[in-house]
């Protein structure tokens, strides 16, 4: 099928009788890993450019059942972090040769028909970030269709039909805990975010878990519905506007970033209190806003990149079990704790 001359589309058969190739070395020349010599490449991607060809990546895909393209579905963009994820993720994806579609999860219930919505769209893989992929919903698309992988990035998980790919919480919650332990700190308040089934933060668990053994005391904790920096000041401002100086936390762990970044503000802005002199703060993550100086956050620093090149480690293994992994990031010590 030649161009046409109404639109301009350019085919790879144009391409080779530019390049005075067959059509089969035009579509090797575009493989990564193809079978070709390198005069024949350069004649042919040469070609291409004057041409302004693009190759059909989908055709490609059907005759070989890889689209080097990925789904990833997201939700609580409240959160910063999230954002922050994307930017590391994508910049390594596309590093590395692979394409990807955004889906932005409205809220649980529209988990599922994304879910499904990606892999009609013969996506490689089917990327998790966030709260809404619990065990029902997994458990659903499973039975509905099968994925070629599912990963669930930044959260450790349970289920037997993913790979978890995330941050040592129960590591990374002990160091935390040392430290306000070792900083002399002795009333310590833990504000945790939404519990999902399946994809688990067990950082409260382990930190409430540490001080009761430690000094044989259960520590106060409260829960925020979302990871929103609004509900977490709401929330903590009404948790402590009537407790006296002397029932007060002396330093208050929050699960995330962006509940720290509210608290701090409620803190200061709503209790009229001062960070860290009357109430310290530290959060998880390191958000781009924790080097502010209106928060100078003490917080737990995951290894986005890292978990970012093994999450393509795992998009081109051959294998598909036995591939959860665990990171290990590092505490950031900065005037807030």
């Amino acid at each position: 099928m030649k161009s046409s001359p109404s639109t301009g589309y350019v085919t790879a058969d144009d391409v080779a009788t530019a390049a005075g190739v067959s059509r089969w070395t035009v579509n090797r020349a575009f493989k990564k890993d193809a079978s070709i010599s390198a005069a024949a490449r350069a004649k042919v991607l040469l070609a291409a450019e004057t041409l302004g060809y693009v190759p059909d990546l989908r055709a490609a895909s059907l005759a070989s059942d890889h689209s080097n393209l990925v789904a990833i579905l997201i939700d609580d963009f409240a959160n910063p972090h999230k954002l922050v994820m994307l930017e590391r993720l994508t910049r390594v994806l596309r590093g590395r040769g692979w394409d990807m579609m955004l889906v932005n999860t409205l809220d649980r219930d529209d988990a599922e028909p994304a879910l499904m919505n990606a892999r009609r769209r013969r996506v490689d893989a089917t990327i998790l970030i966030g709260i809404q992929f619990d065990d029902e919903v997994l458990e659903a698309a499973h039975k509905a269709q099968h994925f070629k992988k599912l990963i669930i990035f930044a959260r450790s998980s349970e289920n037997k039909d993913t790979i978890s790919i995330s941050v040592d919480d129960r590591a990374a919650t002990l160091e935390i805990a040392e430290y306000v332990r070792d900083r002399g700190y002795k009333a310590p308040f833990y504000l945790a975010g939404p519990r999902t089934s399946s994809a688990h933060l067990s950082r409260k668990e382990t930190f409430l878990d540490f001080w009761a053994k430690e000094f044989g005391v259960t520590c106060d904790s409260v829960a925020v519905p979302a990871y929103d920096s609004i509900l977490a000041a709401d929330i903590i401002s009404e948790t402590l506007s009537n407790k006296p100086e002397n029932q007060r936390p002396d330093i208050i762990v929050c699960e995330n970033d962006a509940l720290a970044l509210g608290v701090i503000d409620a803190i200061r802005h709503r209790l009229g209190l001062r960070v860290p002199d009357d109430i310290a703060v530290i959060g998880f993550d390191d958000v781009p806003q924790c080097e502010s100086p209106n928060y100078r956050l003490t917080t737990y620093r995951q290894p986005l990149m890292d978990m970012a090149n093994y999450l393509v480690d795992v998009l081109e293994s051959s294998e598909n079990s036995q591939l959860d992994k665990t990171f290990i990031g590092r505490l950031v010590v900065r005037e807030s704790a």
